[in-house]
């Protein structure tokens, strides 16, 4: 059976679709990852970025793998029910840390986040896998959105450089043009959501999020899990993140000093 707080129809919805809500998954935690979040931004890690360009408006604050030397962030890895709901969602035996992703969007910014996957930036395949995407403040207009069914595709969508919108793959045939998901009559999944709510997506679901135009921020917290078949892959692009010195082969768990488990079954 799974977690009470998901039932077999999320299970179901998130291998139908790649994305699912879970209500209240970080209830409790809120106050802790907003201070969280805070301290990352005063005090930036070494992959931090601002994705906008010249003259854009408004602030896109972005960082990850933090979460080791910020406690707020331990202790939402190491004590919510993400792990476990995790588990169920990817229909593992195991939960294990991948990194976590800091993502701030800051009144005015209506730049929204271009439509990707994840996967192909990642150093890690398999199809057990799950991002939880979690606001703290409500949010309404400067959604997460995305593409039902697009993590069964054929192929991955071919991965760019935001900034300069060139993609950094040597064979551009091995991937699918990025798409126009609006324009090409895809169903997009987007919901409102309330502090400590999260949307579970895999990491090769088509995605984006809307700029947040409105006057309140809109900061969010993503925890990247993986599951029993997650291995580690080469890539012809340098990854994100790109982990230096991890000294891992292709075909191999990953290191389980560096990225813990967090639940077994």
């Amino acid at each position: 059976m799974p977690h009470p707080l998901i039932t077999q129809d999320h299970i179901d919805a998130y291998w139908r679709d790649g994305a699912v809500l879970i209500k209240g998954l970080f209830a409790g935690f809120v106050d802790e990852i907003a201070a969280g979040i805070e301290k990352n931004l005063a005090e930036p890690g070494p992959f931090a970025g601002d994705n906008l360009k010249p003259g854009e408006g408004g602030r896109f604050f972005e960082d990850y793998c933090n979460w080791e030397r910020i406690p707020e962030f331990v202790n939402v890895v190491r004590h919510s029910l993400a792990a476990e709901v995790a588990a169920d969602l990817m229909r593992s035996k195991s939960t294990q840390m991948f990194h976590e992703h800091v993502l701030v969007k800051e009144p005015g910014t209506s730049k929204p986040t271009p439509w990707h996957q994840d996967s192909p930036y990642y150093f890690v395949d398999g199809m057990q896998n799950v991002s939880f995407w979690a606001p703290v403040e409500p949010v309404t207009t400067a959604t997460l959105r995305c593409v039902a069914g697009s993590h069964r595709w054929e192929k991955e969508i071919l991965p760019t450089r935001w900034l300069s919108d060139t993609n950094f793959y040597p064979d551009e045939g091995d991937y699918l043009p990025i798409p126009d998901p609006e324009a090409e009559g895809m169903t997009i999944l987007e919901w409102p959501l309330e502090p400590g709510d999260a949307v579970a997506f895999h990491y090769r679901n088509l995605h984006g999020a809307r700029g947040n135009e409105t006057t309140r921020r809109r900061r969010a917290f993503s925890l990247r899990l993986v599951g029993d078949d997650a291995r580690y892959v080469e890539r012809p692009g340098r990854t994100s993140p790109p982990y230096p010195g991890h000294d891992m082969k292709p075909g191999q768990k990953l290191r389980e000093d560096w990225f813990p488990i967090l639940y077994t079954a």
